[in-house]
């Protein structure tokens, strides 16, 4: 019988490697949030001329947006990163009669009059003063995004399709308030499985779950945090959903080892307790794989011929059910284990020391 809980510390070794250089990276500010936290406007566009992404950053600080990001896509699209820009056309109201004004009664004698139109007032700047534009077609910070796209277009040509291929904006306050959701729904999940487990299998069972639960969390968080410093991947609103559907599955498969395993304490009584907890890995080990490849294969097949739309949703799922598989079977139980040795040495060590501290005889 291959002896799987006998190399635990290879297994918290291996957990080590996965996990510090994710926590470094996560400190050095690697995790690159996406729009919908921090607020803004990105679109992906595609113009006739293939201008270069300084190119039009330099036309974008001209245009008065100096906080603009531009980079490359692997498609030859360009995505373009503002502040929040209005996605609404401007609409200029129409002059309306002034109150108490009297039309004239049409009268066959008389010949029409044309009526002056009023003069429109000059655009004002979002700060009060005349909008200086550095250069023709420039536009404001507060300009509608119709009018910014148009003056790109002027400058490097039609867009391909006749329009950007994809538009968001997301105002700074929902960004925050995206945030502030996230980080709760996170925690109150992970507080209702700890409070399950606990009143389940007990204080040692639920808190060696958790740990495991982590482990998977800055797993991938940690990834991403590596593929944001070196390549600018970023995480969007379904990368919450992503951790959480991770640390449903992660406990979920936790759970069937750990039922496992009480039921053997009493088949297996008087049994060492890490004997206990490698048969019942070896008899979950065939079920739990299982059930991993088949979503290990969708989640695959997903990230390469799926939209790109849910890319980081489906990689962050995929990470996660790998570590998740893992940490079920060579984490949970094996902090378990080690746990009970750990009260088994401090127990022999008390009443070592009990039996060598006698009176001395009268």
């Amino acid at each position: 019988m291959y002896d799987i809980v006998g190399k635990k510390r290879w297994y918290f070794l291996f957990s080590a490697i996965l996990t510090v250089p994710g926590l470094v990276f996560i400190l050095l500010g690697g995790l690159k949030p996406s729009v919908d936290f921090t607020g803004g406007t990105v679109w992906q566009v595609r113009y006739a001329s293939n201008p270069s992404p300084a190119a039009v950053r330099a036309t974008l600080v001209s245009l008065g947006h100096p906080e603009a990001t531009v980079r490359s896509l692997p498609d030859s699209y360009l995505e373009i990163r503002t502040a929040p820009v209005d996605l609404l056309p401007s609409r200029v109201p129409s002059p309306l009669p002034s109150a108490g004004a009297v039309a004239p009664a049409a009268s066959s004698s008389a010949k029409p009059t044309a009526t002056p139109r009023p003069t429109p007032a000059p655009r004002q700047s979002p700060i009060g003063s005349p909008a200086a534009s550095p250069v023709p077609g420039a536009v404001s910070q507060g300009t509608p995004f119709a009018e910014l796209e148009k003056a790109l277009e002027n400058r490097y040509g039609a867009a391909t399709g006749g329009k950007p291929r994809s538009v968001t904006t997301v105002g700074p306050i929902i960004g925050t308030e995206l945030v502030r959701s996230s980080a709760i729904l996170i925690i109150i999940g992970e507080l209702f499985i700890l409070a399950y487990l606990w009143i389940r299998f007990g204080f040692r069972y639920g808190t060696a779950a958790i740990v495991a639960l982590l482990h998977d969390v800055v797993v991938v968080v940690g990834i991403f945090a590596i593929l944001g410093f070196f390549f600018g991947v970023e995480f969007d609103a379904l990368f919450v959903t992503a951790l959480l559907t991770v640390i449903g599955f992660s406990v979920h498969d936790t759970i069937v080892v750990f039922d496992r395993i009480r039921e053997n304490r009493v088949r297996h009584a008087g049994e060492p307790f890490g004997a206990i907890v490698n048969h019942s890995i070896l008899q979950t080990l065939g079920r739990s794989i299982g059930t991993s490849l088949t979503v290990i294969v969708t989640l695959t097949a997903l990230l390469l011929l799926g939209p790109a739309s849910i890319k980081t949703f489906t990689l962050a799922l995929l990470i996660g059910v790998v570590s998740g598989t893992y940490s079920s079977i060579f984490n949970a139980s094996q902090i378990l284990v080690a746990w009970y040795e750990w009260e088994a040495r401090r127990r022999s060590g008390r009443a070592s020391g009990t039996r060598a501290v006698r009176p001395l005889p009268r």
